[in-house]
């Protein structure tokens, strides 16, 4: 299936690994040029050069916080400054620390608000304009389940990603008619760093192997196994192609079954 992405340009947050690598990954294999970002800059340097060597598409890597407005700025600038222009917007940030409300400060709160919300409302702010004028565009949110269905022990992500959820199912209202979709994406439990983090936070709470941990996420889906990035990222190609210019305001979950409600 032809995605229609051969010449558009992306910006791909987070995405020195796991998720954000991902979809890197495979919309440079359709053909997109690639703005990516991630705070480690030799992490962020490396993944560029290795979807460069593989892809031959143009990749640009851009550090920087998506905590800081400054460095967003920063970000979608040298993105624009290089290819002109941006069609494709792939928000996504490092899950927050887990916990529950009782042991979570002011000051967690504020940079969850900032990590997860603030920097999705400042990108999609910087590139909306040039979506409106070219009457396309396509704005991906990486999520969670949890907005669908909270996850025990993560109350930053349960509260602060729903948020988002809200703003996008919004936004999509209100520029659909220029040809510009907003949908997210709800990954559900996938082998990636984040998951290794929250397996090893549980274990060590319980005083048990991390190991035991995964396993009781294997045993909730029901496919019975964890998920791929690579089968995350075919999703999220798809939904920013061209092929799915009447899918907007969704949002669909890569969970292998594990949310248990009917939408």
């Amino acid at each position: 299936m032809d995605l229609g992405l051969q010449g558009k340009i992306a910006l791909v947050a987070a995405a020195s690994q796991g998720l954000g690598r991902a979809v890197a990954e495979e919309l440079a294999q359709e053909g997109a040029s690639l703005i990516l970002c991630a705070r480690n800059e030799h992490r962020l340097n490396i993944a560029c050069d290795e979807i460069r060597e593989r892809t031959g598409t143009h990749v640009i890597p851009v550090a920087g916080d998506l905590g800081i407005y400054a460095d967003v700025e920063r970000i979608v600038n040298e993105g624009l400054a290089r290819f002109g222009q941006i069609d494709i917007l792939v928000t996504n940030t490092g899950g927050p620390p887990a916990g529950t409300f009782e042991n979570l400060s002011r000051e967690s709160w504020d940079t969850a608000v900032s990590s997860l919300l603030t920097s999705v409302l400042d990108l999609t702010r910087l590139v909306l304009p040039g979506m409106k004028e070219r009457r396309w565009g396509r704005i991906l949110n990486i999520t969670s389940i949890s907005v669908k269905q909270p996850v025990e022990n993560l109350m930053l992500s349960n509260s602060v990603r729903a948020a988002v959820t809200g703003f996008a199912r919004t936004l999509a209202n209100e520029v659909a008619e220029q040809g510009i979709t907003v949908n997210n994406i709800l990954p559900g439990y996938t082998l990636t760093e984040r998951v290794d983090q929250l397996a090893r936070s549980g274990a060590e709470k319980e005083g048990i192997d991390s190991a035991e941990i995964k396993a009781r996420w294997e045993a909730q889906i029901p496919m019975k196994r964890l998920g791929t990035p690579e089968e995350f990222a075919a999703l999220a190609a798809f939904l920013v192609s061209e092929r799915a210019s009447y899918i907007t305001a969704s949002s669909i979950a890569v969970d292998g079954g594990w949310i248990r409600s009917l939408y």
